[in-house]
């Protein structure tokens, strides 16, 4: 695999080149236009050293996918359905009429609310409670549910219809028309098989997720497929490879490093092409990652975080007893951290090029010093990007500690914040990391690629201004001569 091709093109000549070299000679011509003409971004000895990083990297993370492929039927498969969460039989259901019924006419109670602040019917009270009186409980008051008829619309029993009750102070009402997600349970009594699983979401999220590739397309054109084919390609990585290889009991950590890898070397190659650019950002975004590693496994372990702090982690340890939570929990923070880490260093690393197409006589201190304060602003909206990613998605979290008097101090330090503070700032650090280190690769790179290069005693890069008044100087002297001859 050749892991570097020429970034741009060979820079074709200016109007003024093309001026002067009308009436000088072909040979001035063609020496004009290849002497101010870019050199190629990636010299023989560059592409040779990069590579000799790049592909052996490359070799140990497919090694890495063959060893850990998944193999054979999951256990959660081959024991039939568990029950679980998603793990039943669906079927497509509608909702064909809503009409408003009294709850004691159809044996329904108002249930207490189950947050706090939530005031519905029950508070007032229910029957044979004190406090309350009338036939609802309520001081005489009915109390009003909704009584929802279901159709079955597919499967065996298309068409046959069921009664659901919703409670006044529930979270989810239905409409006629609506479209919904029916439980099946085949061995429960037949009046009991059919029950409301969720409403049925797919034209909406279809229509969300056409929107978002058509923009993509729009205005990233072919770049803009490409990156749609790496996101797939990262989602099949993420759902065939990582999830099936952590639940047949490989190493979280190890298979999160090579699928990472894997969906970064795909996800970069593909949408940057295979330049020295995009090969610097690799280098930079492997760099990183080595250092969110390292702080994330040295501080999960120092602060004593085994990763079960919720349902659902504690749910995946009690049928996968086998499984590192710990281990899940760094995993967590790697393949959180790949995407930023990829935005930050692909715009590090064609900052500096970029930079140095604009002024290619710059020192590589001063196009270091440039680029990084393009990198600190980078920094500041990307760090405060990530805490808020993680702040909205514990935003139910931060309001329950919101309402318990609780002090900062014991809030941040208990185990269900202080696993989201380490996962926010090792990856933070990364993020930060990142920009100087990729910033730093990028510079020598492309200041050793382009550096004055002899040729018989010449440089091969000299002053701009310089260079344009001797030769302005030159075709002076040239059309002078040119005019006396005459």
């Amino acid at each position: 695999m050749t892991a570097i091709q020429q970034d741009h093109p060979p820079e074709q000549p200016r109007p003024s080149d093309q001026a002067h070299g009308h009436g000088q000679g072909h040979s001035h011509g063609h020496s004009h236009s290849h002497g101010h003409g870019p050199a190629a971004p990636v010299s023989t000895r560059l592409r040779k050293i990069i590579a000799a990083v790049l592909i052996p990297f490359t070799v140990a993370v497919v090694a890495g996918l063959i060893v850990l492929w998944p193999g054979g039927t999951p256990d959660h498969k081959a024991h039939g359905r568990s029950g679980l969460g998603f793990d039943q039989t669906t079927v497509a259901g509608r909702v064909v009429k809503v009409e408003e019924v009294n709850c004691a006419d159809v044996n329904a109670q108002p249930q207490a609310p189950t947050e706090p602040g939530q005031d519905g019917a029950a508070q007032n009270g229910a029957p044979g409670q004190g406090g309350s009186s009338g036939p609802s409980g309520q001081g005489g008051k009915k109390s009003v549910c909704e009584k929802a008829t279901i159709e079955v619309t597919s499967g065996k029993d298309k068409g046959r219809t069921f009664p659901e009750i919703v409670q006044p102070n529930a979270s989810r009402h239905f409409s006629a028309g609506q479209e919904l997600k029916l439980a099946y349970a085949p061995k429960a009594p037949k009046e009991l098989q059919y029950s409301v699983s969720d409403v049925d979401r797919s034209m909406p999220m279809a229509l969300l997720a056409g929107l978002f590739a058509l923009a993509v397309v729009v205005v990233g054109r072919l770049r803009g497929v490409f990156a749609l084919v790496a996101l797939a390609i990262s989602f099949g990585v993420l759902t065939l490879f990582i999830l099936p290889a952590i639940l047949q009991g490989s190493n979280p950590l190890v298979v999160a490093v090579v699928g990472g890898s894997a969906i970064m070397l795909l996800a970069l190659y593909m949408c940057h092409g295979l330049t020295a650019r995009t090969s610097v950002a690799v280098l930079g975004t492997l760099v990183s990652l080595l250092l969110i590693g390292v702080l994330g496994s040295l501080f999960i372990g120092w602060a004593s975080l085994t990763g079960n702090t919720d349902d659902q982690t504690g749910l995946v340890h009690g049928l996968y007893p086998n499984i590192e939570i710990r281990g899940l929990l760094l995993a967590g923070v790697i393949i959180g951290s790949l995407g930023v880490l990829d935005d930050v260093t692909v715009t590090q690393t064609s900052a500096v090029w970029e930079l140095r197409d604009a002024d290619p006589t710059t020192s590589r201190r001063k196009l270091y010093g440039a680029a990084m304060r393009i990198g600190r602003d980078h920094i500041a909206s990307v760090v405060n990007t990530l805490v808020l990613a993680y702040a909205g998605a514990s935003l139910p979290l931060l309001l329950l500690f919101s309402v318990a008097d609780s002090g900062v101090g014991t809030v941040a330090t208990s185990e269900i914040v202080a696993e989201e503070i380490v996962r926010t700032l090792v990856g933070s650090i990364g993020l930060v990391a990142s920009v100087p280190v990729t910033t730093a690769l990028a510079v020598l790179v492309v200041s050793a690629d382009r550096a004055p290069a002899a040729d018989g005693g010449a440089e091969r890069v000299a002053d701009a201004g310089g260079a344009q008044a001797a030769r302005t100087g030159r075709g002076g002297r040239g059309r002078r001569r040119r005019a006396k001859g005459r």
